[in-house]
């Protein structure tokens, strides 16, 4: 009987060392995990659409918010690149068009927007010779776009429905907005849907006349054209990094409000630094002054936008329901 007794309470014994054991095991698990990144992967367009990433760059915005923390950077030309490799994890966070993020949304749900970045900035402009007065006589014309389901395209849409243009009767032609200009001085299109300063250029280099300038496209200067999205896996194991972020992005949008001219020359000398390009300061100024940083988001319209590209085929759903979290956002505004 004493065996038993004793046999019954080494066994207790050891299950209490083992649950013991277990707890703080997972203690140390639980603060391996909780250990923030030692990289944070940004991504940006070369656009002034994405001024705000590039003068939080050019500052050392990031820089100083992030310390020791490794920073690397990786550029777009549109959207459905950016939004892929946000997918397959190639990066953590950064600006892009509301529309692909929300197109991607609705495919795989594993980011969110968490700040606005430009208001306004996109424009519609036609060739001069192509006998364009108005979005109606965009029936039968060819207008480029910067790729199928972005921001511009879904703009697009907007302004053709609004204008009562059947949007089946105008062809859409995907294209870099680079290489624009030189497709409508070939005559190859009739217009261009497109963010600055690609709009401002084609104006210039083609001859091109403004159809409709950035208070007119789509939902006009105060809608959302750039978003901060952050893949959610990234934000919910590194909160502080999230808002460190956030911090030097509103650090960067301040700066650009109060000092344009020196925010204008720090985008023209990144542009150079990382595409081999000089752009025209004057055009960029122009460019400039048809857009807005700001942390806004303006989620009815992005409500509106995934309508349309539901509409339109690119997603078989428009429901956005938790693609917007601007908790973050709030907390660092709160701090300031």
């Amino acid at each position: 009987m004493k065996k038993r007794l004793l046999f019954a309470i080494l066994t207790l014994f050891a299950l209490v060392l083992s649950a013991c054991g277990n707890q703080d095991a997972g203690k140390k698990e639980e603060g391996a995990s909780g250990e923030e990144a030692k990289e944070i992967r940004i991504g940006y367009f070369p656009n002034m659409t994405h001024i705000a990433t590039i003068v939080a760059l050019e500052k050392g915005y990031f820089k100083e918010q992030f310390g020791d923390v490794n920073i690397k950077t990786h550029t777009f030309n549109d959207g459905s690149s950016f939004m892929e490799a946000m997918s397959t994890d190639a990066i953590d966070i950064g600006t892009v068009g509301p529309t692909p993020a929300l197109n991607t949304y609705i495919k795989n749900p594993k980011h969110e927007i968490i700040s606005g970045a430009v208001n306004g900035g996109a424009v519609l402009v036609v060739a001069k010779d192509a006998d364009i007065n108005s979005v109606k006589d965009l029936e039968g014309k060819k207008i480029a776009i910067p790729t199928f389901g972005s921001t511009q395209d879904v703009g697009l849409i907007k302004s053709l429905k609004d204008a009562g243009v059947d949007v089946k009767k105008v062809t859409k032609v995907k294209q870099a907005p680079a290489d624009t200009a030189a497709l409508i001085l070939k005559g190859e299109i009739d217009g261009a849907a497109t963010q600055e300063p690609w709009g401002v250029n084609i104006e210039t280099a083609a001859g091109a006349k403004l159809l409709l300038d950035e208070n007119e496209f789509a939902w006009g200067s105060e809608s959302t054209n750039t978003v901060v999205v952050a893949q959610t896996k990234f934000t919910s194991a590194n909160p502080e990094l999230t808002k460190k972020y956030l911090k030097a992005h509103i650090q960067a949008i301040n700066f650009i409000n109060e000092n344009p001219e020196e925010a204008i020359q720090l985008f023209l000398d990144h542009i150079k630094k990382i595409t081999g390009k000089e752009l025209s300061k004057e055009e960029v100024t122009k460019a400039f002054g048809r857009l807005k940083a700001t942390t806004d988001v303006n989620e009815e319209v992005i409500k509106e936008m995934a309508k349309i590209s539901k509409e339109a085929g690119y997603i078989n759903s428009d429901k956005v329901e938790g693609l917007v979290n601007l908790s973050y956002l709030e907390e660092v505004l709160n701090e300031q």
